[in-house]
């Protein structure tokens, strides 16, 4: 099978889709599947465009899913915060996403929170997007997740390498999605390479390559691989650009 993979599309769809376009995606003849690596919203101010088309590649059974803290950050703001649009919301570009989805304006979305969580709940992202996407997704060689897969509980800031890590549950997944892959990568063991976003591949270069800075005019947010990491977050809302690897499995 071919994969076509990319991560933290973060709601730039014109990005996305020319990105697809240029990989040559839409006309591979070969039997091929998009695999995105999670965070598809907030940020972008496409919301209403990227889900309808998330939904198409869903509907051609042609795209995985694989979950993003993004995605739990929408779930908290229809659930477990009822629609407050606490900082982290505002911060992360999850309440901008909501109001774009749900057709509500800031003051109705404050004064009717409950209202504004209930219709947030009924978006497609929310009751069939969110619930398609998978933890993490393995082939014969590869693993793709969105941070980085579980590690051992006691250790999670020296990122310990936890053999039992498919066995984690909700709680450890969602921390995960929020790990430093490149810096995870440096004491895992797993012997098939981990395909990744969450931290930009900008990191990579400047830290273990020495190439370029983070941030800044000579951050290079192309692909990083490393010793068992392929990290593909191209930071688009500062770079503009969208990463998109091909590879056989």
């Amino acid at each position: 099978m071919r994969y076509y993979v990319t991560a933290d599309i973060h709601g730039f769809y014109s990005v996305f889709h020319q990105g697809l376009a240029d990989a040559g995606f839409f006309g591979d003849p070969e039997p091929h599947k998009l695999i995105i690596l999670g965070d598809l919203f907030d940020r972008g101010n496409e919301a209403e465009k990227l889900q309808d088309f998330i939904l198409r590649l869903m509907e051609e059974d042609s795209v995985i899913l694989i979950r993003g803290n993004h995605e739990d950050l929408f779930e908290d703001l229809a659930t477990v915060d009822n629609g407050v649009p606490y900082e982290h919301h505002v911060h992360n570009g999850t309440y901008e996403t909501a109001l774009s989805l749900t057709g509500y304006n800031p003051l109705m979305a404050r004064l009717c929170a409950s209202n504004f969580a209930k219709t947030a709940r009924e978006t497609p992202l929310f009751q069939k997007i969110i619930p398609a996407a998978l933890d993490y997704y393995e082939t014969e060689r590869y693993i793709f997740v969105h941070g980085w897969i579980p590690c051992l509980p006691e250790r999670w800031t020296a990122y310990g390498y936890w053999p039992c890590w498919r066995e984690a549950g909700e709680f450890e997944w969602r921390k995960a999605r929020w790990y430093n892959d490149m810096d995870a990568a440096q004491n895992c063991k797993e012997e098939k390479t981990i395909l990744c976003g969450h931290c930009r591949a900008s990191y990579g270069h400047a830290k273990y390559e020495n190439k370029g800075s983070d941030f800044g005019p000579d951050a290079d947010y192309s692909p990083y691989y490393g010793p068992g990491v392929i990290a593909l977050d191209a930071c688009t809302a500062y770079s503009g650009k969208i990463n998109i690897i091909v590879i056989e499995d």
